[in-house]
Formats: C-alpha cells, sequence, structure tokens
C-alpha cells in the first residue's frame, strides 16, 4: 500500500460545523440555554469535558430519537469546510472527523465529504428515546489525541505530516500532538499551544498551511 500524503484531522463542533450538535438537540428538549453555558465552561477549560458532557447528555433524556433526524436536516458546515477535505482527499490525505459531539448526526454529512474515519460519541437510546447517557469510551480531549497518534501509525505517517484544526480546550492536546495544530476561530485556551491560527470565515484557508507543512516534512525527509 502506498502511504498517504498526509493525515487531516479535524474537530467537529465550532470547527467543521458551524454550531454545536448537542445545542441542537437540546434545543427540541427547551434545555439550550442551560446545556450551551455548560459547553461555553468546557470550550474555555473551566469544566472537565467528561463532566460537561454528562451533565448536558443528562438533560435530554426522555428525547424522541426522531429529534435527531431533523438535526441532522439542519446542520450548517463552517464554509470551505466540506471543500478542504474533499480537496484533502483529492490529494491523497487520510482524512478523519474527532468529535464530543455525536456519530449519529455527524457521519452522513462525513460521507458526502468523503471523509474517511468519523470518530464521536454515541446517545445511548431506549425504546426509542435517549436515555440520558452516553454509550461507550467518551470522545474526550485524551482520545482525540490518541486518534491521531493511531492514525498516523496506522497509515505509516511521521506526525510531521499530521495536521490538526480545532477550536476549544477540548482540542488542545491534539493540536499539540499534530505536526501543524491549527487554532480555528479559537478560544484563548487553544490560542496558546497552537502553530497557527485562522480566523475564518472559510476552513479552507488551513489549505495553503497544510501544503506548507508537506514540503518541510519533506525537506527534513520525514
Amino acid at each position: 500500500m502506498i502511504p498517504p500524503n498526509g493525515l487531516l484531522i479535524s474537530d467537529v463542533d465550532s470547527t467543521f460545523l458551524t454550531q454545536e450538535v448537542i445545542e441542537l438537540v437540546a434545543e427540541h428538549a427547551g434545555v439550550r440555554e442551560e446545556v450551551a453555558a455548560v459547553t461555553d465552561a468546557a470550550m474555555h477549560g473551566e469544566l472537565d469535558f467528561t463532566e460537561s458532557l454528562a451533565r448536558r447528555v443528562a438533560l435530554l433524556e426522555g428525547l424522541d430519537e426522531g429529534v435527531l433526524d431533523l438535526v441532522r436536516a439542519n446542520l450548517v458546515p463552517t464554509p470551505g469546510a466540506c471543500d478542504l477535505f474533499l480537496r484533502a482527499h483529492e490529494h491523497g490525505w487520510v482524512t478523519a472527523l474527532v468529535s464530543g459531539g455525536f456519530t449519529e448526526v455527524i457521519t452522513p454529512l462525513a460521507r458526502q465529504c468523503q471523509v474517511t474515519h468519523v470518530v464521536a460519541n454515541r446517545f445511548e437510546i431506549a425504546a426509542g428515546c435517549l436515555t440520558g447517557r452516553t454509550d461507550g469510551p467518551v470522545v474526550d480531549g485524551r482520545r482525540k489525541e490518541k486518534t491521531l497518534r493511531a492514525l498516523a501509525e496506522q497509515y505509516g505517517l511521521p506526525l510531521e505530516r499530521t495536521v490538526a484544526i480545532g477550536d476549544g480546550a477540548n482540542d488542545t492536546l491534539m493540536v499539540q500532538a499534530a505536526g501543524l495544530g491549527i487554532a480555528f476561530r479559537a478560544k484563548p485556551a487553544l490560542r496558546r499551544v497552537a502553530d497557527a491560527e485562522l480566523e475564518g470565515p472559510s476552513l479552507l484557508d488551513a489549505w495553503p498551511l497544510m501544503l506548507a507543512q508537506l514540503a518541510k516534512a519533506e525537506a527534513d525527509g520525514r
């Protein structure tokens, strides 16, 4: 197998998407403001992510799973997000979305953008309703970093050929581990550790930075 040119890995909520998926779901439960306040605290690094996720998901207990179809239909990708992933795919990159959001909502859009891998949380659902709990291991900052390292190893890529993009404190470890870590319209906690910052509005602005990172890796013999 010919190794790919590089690995592009990105957060989803407020990075690949303009929205926070759990807040869209919470709107249908009438608790969007409460959920948004907890999300904001977590993204600024003021609250442990796993704890914050449990608190937010608990507020959704009893919500009909059909709401997830409505949320999927109302996703708004960040300008240039799908273009960036399609371009990376066309140029031989492996691509991945890693999210503290939910795979039930994200995966269909990821397929449209030819994303190679999706790692995200799952809602626990019983009798057609959300139980107020997640199903399986939580995708937190540590798991995002581990996913980056595992995919790089799987495809035989040095970390110098990896690019990670995020916006919040939960992306810090992943962004620090990547050959190039990009803070996109980010919170101060992530800006402090990123190699580059983008203010948008288009995520496609990351493409020249990705090409420069590849050139640097090749010059260093990586």
